[in-house]
C-alpha cells in the first residue's frame, strides 16, 4: 500500500509530513522514558523481519490481485506503540530511499497510512485491551486479526481520503473507496493470520517479549536464541522465498488500475521533480533489482542488504537518541 507521488499534492503531503513527524517526535520522548535495552536488538531484529516479509506479496485469490503486510501491528505488539511506531518508520525510510518503493513526497502519507494505525490503533485500542488479564493463544489470534482488519481498513481508507484532499479526479472518491476497502479487507485478514503465527511462536519462545502481557512464564528458547531464529527467518524469507513473492499488483495498483486501466498515475513538474530526483539518486537497487537486470539475484541481495540497513538504521537511531537508556527511578521521577 505504499503510496506513489503522483497520488496526492504537494500541501497534502507536507501535512502528512508534519502529522507523522508529531507521532515520531511523540514516540522519541517516550521510548527515551524506557529502561529496556532488551529492545534495542529486538528493534532491529522485527524491523529486518518486517522488512524481508514485506517482499513476499500474496495473491488474493480470483482477483487478479495480491498483498502484502503492513507490519505495525505485529511490531507494536513486541515492542509497543512507540518503539514500534518508530521501527516502522526505519523500514519505510529504507525502503523509500534505497528501494524506490514508495514515494519520498509520499512518505509522510505512507508512514501514516501504513504504520500509525496499527502502531497506535492497534495496539492501545485492541491488542492491550484484549492482552489486559494475560496473554493466550487464542486471544493473541483474536488479537491479531482484528488489529490488522481493522487497521488496514483505516490505512486504505486514508490513501482515499489524501486523494480526495489532493483533487485526483482519475480516481472518484466513492467509487475509489468501494474499490479499495474491500480488498485490503482479504488482504488484513491474510496479515492477520501471519501476524497471529508469528507471534504464537514468540508466546511460546519467549512469553516477557509480548507487550502489555506482564508474561511471567518460561520460554522455551533463550533471548538471545529467539533473536537467532527470527534473524535467520528474515534472512531466508527475503534472501529466497522473496523470489516466489506475486507478480500481480497490489491492492493500490488494483484498485487504482480498476478505475484507470493502469497501476501508476503520472505527475511532473516542481516538487515532483525535484522528489523523484533525490530519490533516483540514493535508490542503489531500485524495485529490489540490479538496475536495468532482471536477474534473480538482484532481488536476493535486495532482501539481505535491505534488512541489514534496516537492522543498522534502528540499533544505531536507538543509541543515537539513547532509546530505552533511562533508569527505573528516573522513569517513575518522568
Amino acid at each position: 500500500m505504499h503510496m506513489a507521488d503522483a497520488l496526492i499534492v504537494p500541501a497534502v503531503a507536507g501535512t502528512m509530513y508534519v502529522a507523522s513527524t508529531l507521532a515520531a517526535g511523540k514516540s522519541v520522548k517516550e521510548v527515551r522514558l524506557e529502561n529496556d535495552t532488551k529492545k534495542i536488538p529486538l528493534m532491529g531484529v522485527m524491523g529486518a523481519f518486517v522488512f524481508a516479509t514485506q517482499m513476499i506479496n500474496f495473491t488474493i485469490p480470483g482477483t487478479g490481485s495480491s498483498g502484502h503486510l503492513c507490519g505495525g501491528m505485529m511490531l507494536s505488539a513486541l515492542l509497543g506503540p512507540y518503539a514500534g511506531f518508530l521501527t516502522m518508520i526505519g523500514v519505510l525510510l529504507v525502503q523509500c530511499l534505497f528501494f524506490a518503493d514508495g514515494g519520498l513526497l509520499a512518505l509522510g502519507c505512507n508512514v501514516w497510512n501504513m504504520a500509525f494505525y496499527g502502531c497506535f490503533v492497534g495496539a492501545l485500542l485492541i491488542w492491550r485491551p484484549i492482552m489486559k488479564k494475560g496473554a493466550s493463544k487464542g486471544k493473541i489470534i483474536l488479537a491479531s486479526m482484528l488489529g490488522c482488519i481493522l487497521t488496514l481498513q483505516l490505512g486504505a481508507f486514508s490513501v482515499c481520503l489524501e486523494t480526495l484532499i489532493s483533487g485526483v479526479t482519475e480516481l472518484p472518491f466513492s467509487v475509489f473507496v468501494m474499490t479499495m476497502q474491500p480488498i485490503h479487507l482479504a488482504i488484513g485478514a491474510v496479515e492477520g493470520l501471519i501476524t497471529s503465527a508469528v507471534l504464537v511462536f514468540i508466546h511460546e519462545a519467549r512469553p516477557e517479549l509480548l507487550w502489555g502481557t506482564e508474561g511471567t512464564a518460561e520460554g522455551k528458547l533463550t533471548f538471545k536464541n529467539t533473536l537467532v531464529v527470527l534473524g535467520v527467518l528474515a534472512a531466508a524469507i527475503g534472501g529466497i522465498l522473496s523470489l516466489f513473492a506475486s507478480s500481480f499488483p497490489d491492492g493500490l495498483e488494483w484498485s487504482i488500475a480498476r478505475i484507470t486501466g493502469d497501476t501508476e498515475l503520472e505527475a511532473a513538474g516542481g516538487a515532483y521533480d525535484v522528489f523523484a530526483s533525490i530519490q533516483d539518486k540514493t535508490s542503489f537497487l531500485p524495485d529490489y533489482a540490479f538496475p536495468g537486470s532482471e536477474s534473480a539475484a538482484g532481488t536476493t541481495v535486495s532482501g539481505l542488504v535491505g534488512a541489514l540497513i534496516v537492522v543498522g538504521v534502528c540499533v544505531g537511531a536507538s543509541y543515537l537518541f539513547k532509546f530505552f537508556k533511562n533508569s527505573k527511578k528516573e522513569a517513575v521521577n518522568e
